[in-house]
């Protein structure tokens, strides 16, 4: 009983002891970790609105923010790590040897991570573009380090992996798409007429842009009809719309017109022996 009571002091001395040495420190550095939680976040988010007035993509302002606290909290960091005694040298050695393992074990993300660097520096695309890429198009909604978010005109979005980005071939629509529409008329009608109704059915439609302005040309003289091209620009947003709105006033607009869109024919002769 006398050795569990005397053990017991001995324990509640050396925690005093410890307290009295190392407390003070302690309570110190925790105080300088917060203060530079704060003035880290403070220097974000001026560098964030400071940046805002230089013509810059989000994701490199994001990439400069987050790296500027990364940056004020590491001093703070080193600061109360030497007030509490902490020889710096073997432990910058140990992060060293620990950081080997962790990019040999996570590769793929650092992959990403360099891609990501790569695509916000060189800006092949930028958000609000329409792209096409590794089997998958739609419009670039998010660009961060390690992902870039597509979104389609169904409202479903796709998730990139950076890596799978780079190296590949990019088809960068940009902001606008072209239309690609074909019609068939009647070898006897008035081309003159035709182009003028499509002309008609471009101008009155308020999604078709101005400028660059749509180019419709004979395509093709078929075995049946003569083939027109109707291909107007429009906003990426409005192209699935306009497309259905183009066709149907085509339609609508020929019949009215008395123009005709023959179906495929085969004259067929049989030869008596």
């Amino acid at each position: 009983m006398n050795v569990s009571v005397s053990s017991i002091e001995q324990v509640k001395a050396t925690v005093i002891d410890l307290a009295i040495r190392f407390g003070p420190r302690v309570l110190v550095a925790i105080l300088i970790l917060i203060a530079g939680v704060m003035v880290a976040r403070m220097i974000s988010r001026w560098l964030l609105k400071a940046l805002h007035r230089i013509e810059l993509e989000p994701p490199v302002r994001q990439l400069l923010a987050r790296s500027a606290w990364i940056l004020t909290f590491a001093l703070f960091l080193v600061l109360a790590l030497e007030n509490l005694g902490v020889e710096l040298l073997p432990l910058i050695a140990g992060v060293g040897v620990a950081g080997a393992g962790i990019a040999l074990a996570t590769q793929g993300v650092l992959s990403n991570l360099v891609a990501g660097l790569s695509i916000i520096f060189a800006k092949p695309f930028r958000v609000g573009e329409y792209i096409s890429i590794v089997g998958e198009e739609g419009l670039v909604h998010t660009i961060t380090l390690f992902t870039t978010t597509l979104t389609h005109p169904d409202r479903s979005r796709v998730v990139i992996p950076n890596r799978k980005i780079v190296g590949e071939i990019l088809h960068n629509f940009g902001t606008i798409r072209q239309l690609d529409i074909v019609v068939g008329v009647a070898y006897d009608t008035d081309m003159t007429s035709a182009f003028a109704a499509v002309a008609e059915v471009l101008h009155s439609n308020p999604r078709v842009l101005r400028d660059p302005g749509p180019i419709v040309q004979t395509l093709l003289l078929g075995d049946s009809a003569v083939n027109i091209g109707i291909r107007p620009w429009v906003s990426v947003a409005d192209y699935r719309v306009a497309l259905g709105e183009i066709n149907t006033a085509v339609l609508e607009t020929f019949r009215a017109r008395g123009i005709v869109m023959p179906f495929p024919q085969r004259e067929v002769r049989m030869l008596e022996r």
